[in-house]
Parts: C-alpha cells; sequence; structure tokens
C-alpha cells in the first residue's frame, strides 16, 4: 500500500469523495495503472502487471467494495478502498489505499484514512485489517497513527484497528472508583435502607 510521506509540501486542491459503483470504478483502475513500479509493489506486495491491475479493479466493482478517492479534474490521484469481509468466521473487513506521486506531501493519504474509517464506524465495523510491506515504512508509520497493531510476517506487516469507542483520558478519572468512594457509597445506602425500614413500621419520625 503507498502512502504520501509524513512531511507536507502544499495542501490538496482536489476534492474527497466516495466513488459511484460500477461506472466510476474504472477511475480506481486508471488510478493503479498510473502507480509508479515502487508505488505498485508497495500497494499489491509485489509486481503485479497491467492484466492483473484490470482484473482487481472489475472485481471491485462486483463485490461492495467502497471506494473513497482524492480526485482532481476528474481524475482519481489516490484512493482508500474498503473491502467487506470474507464469509469465514472472523473474517475483517480490509483497508487499502494508493497515492500516486505527483500528490503527495498533501494530507491525501490522511485526509483519506480519516473518510474511510468514518465510513466503516457508519456502517457498524468494529475492526479493520490492514496489510502493507514490510519495506513501506510511511504507511507503517501512518497506520500506527490510527492505530494499528502491526506485526511482521513473510515480508508483510499486518495488524488491525480497533473502531470501538474508546474511553478519553480525560474522562477515565470519572469511571475509576476508589476505596473511599466505595465506603461513602455503602453508608449512603446503609442510611437509606435503614431509613425505608424504619418508616415501614413507623419508627424514625418526629413526634
Amino acid at each position: 500500500m503507498s502512502y504520501e510521506s509524513t512531511t507536507r509540501s502544499a495542501p490538496a486542491k482536489g476534492t474527497v469523495r466516495t466513488l459511484r459503483q460500477h461506472e466510476e470504478l474504472p477511475l480506481l483502475r486508471d488510478h493503479l495503472l498510473r502507480l509508479d513500479p515502487e508505488s505498485r509493489h508497495d500497494r499489491f506486495h509485489g509486481f503485479m502487471d497491467d492484466g492483473f491491475i484490470e482484473r482487481y479493479a472489475a472485481k471491485c466493482a462486483g463485490d461492495g467494495t467502497i471506494v473513497i478517492a482524492y480526485v482532481e479534474d476528474g481524475v482519481v490521484h489516490g484512493a482508500a478502498e474498503l473491502h467487506p469481509p470474507d464469509r469465514l468466521p472472523g473474517a475483517l473487513p480490509e483497508i487499502a489505499f494508493s497515492v500516486e506521486a505527483s500528490v503527495r506531501r498533501q494530507g491525501v493519504g490522511s485526509i483519506l484514512s480519516r473518510k474511510l474509517i468514518a465510513e466503516a464506524r457508519a456502517k457498524g465495523y468494529q475492526s479493520l485489517r490492514i496489510t502493507t510491506g514490510a519495506q513501506n515504512q510511511a504507511m507503517r508509520a501512518l497506520a500506527n497513527k490510527f492505530g494499528a497493531h502491526l506485526t511482521f510476517r513473510h515480508g508483510e506487516s499486518t495488524g488491525s484497528i480497533d473502531l470501538k469507542p474508546q474511553i478519553q483520558p480525560q474522562f477515565a478519572k470519572l469511571y475509576v472508583v476508589t476505596p473511599l468512594d466505595a465506603v461513602r457509597a455503602m453508608m449512603h445506602f446503609n442510611r437509606m435502607y435503614w431509613k425505608l425500614v424504619l418508616g415501614m413500621y413507623g419508627l424514625g419520625r418526629t413526634a
């Protein structure tokens, strides 16, 4: 998966939107075919010829893959793909990214990542799978930025991004119960309990 460097040169001038299934998926194909050899290698974890990319784009058009694209003048120069999970037990939806060299260092990858994660949450996904080449340092760094925990195997880095809501550190103390809090709560409960019991027997009332 190819990603821009973390050093930004200029803001992106295009738009980011979801491609329409079938009729716009050829834009994804053309984008992937324009990737330079190194980017193509990173994206597909090895050299893939044009025929493979054409078949890959056609598959995306028919399997429910959501593609969020960075578009300039009607041309896709960056893409974030959300692939539905396989029908195997425990399978996760998988995400993939690619950004052409001409628009790197403009924040395109970060924008695509945020949009894709928002789309995944909207679909109710709780975890995403991500795979990148072991040599793709920029992608690994940005994957870590979005909370991915990567492991290395057979020349690839594979991990997952947890989408479940997390307790923010500034609010964490609201959920911590100290021993003193527990004692106070028990004393309050005991007072309320005995007040209720005495009231049932007509005791504890003022004359």
